[in-house]
């Protein structure tokens, strides 16, 4: 599958394995995806990720977390906001609260990758990926 946008590619293989209740998901590994993993599991999204080599290349495989007998998913929802062919950006004053500051918005800042908190803590702006909730 030659997906330009492996950001949407990502979190799209999160958002069905979640709502198959899949206890992991692989996407393929980029620079990019191993920092939006590692945002999501310093906040608490996901258990865990891993790199395993594959055929074409290297694949992350990400262990989802659930919470209660009904093994709800810790992640509501994903949303894609910068896409390649519509970029968003923010400056540092008006990066997005997402749902009043339950979720989080991933930024691509000048330091890497980073949540709209610690941008803000920081006083950076940058891409707006995406919305995690």
């Amino acid at each position: 599958m030659a997906a330009n946008d492996t950001i949407s590619d990502m979190l799209t293989r999160i958002r069905n394995a979640t709502l198959a209740r899949h206890q992991t998901t692989e996407v393929p590994s980029t620079r990019m995806t191993r920092s939006i993993a590692k945002v999501l599991q310093e906040e608490g999204f996901i258990a865990e990720f891993s790199e395993r080599e594959a055929t074409p290349g290297r694949m992350l495989v990400i262990a989802l977390k659930y919470k209660g007998k009904g093994r709800r998913p810790i992640i509501t929802a994903l949303k894609r906001v910068s896409k390649p062919g519509l970029r968003v950006y923010s400056n540092r004053k008006e990066l997005p609260r997402v749902l009043g500051g339950i979720g989080i918005a991933i930024i691509s800042t000048s330091s890497g990758i980073m949540t709209d908190r610690d941008a803000r803590k920081q006083g950076l702006g940058g891409e707006v990926l995406c919305y995690v909730w």
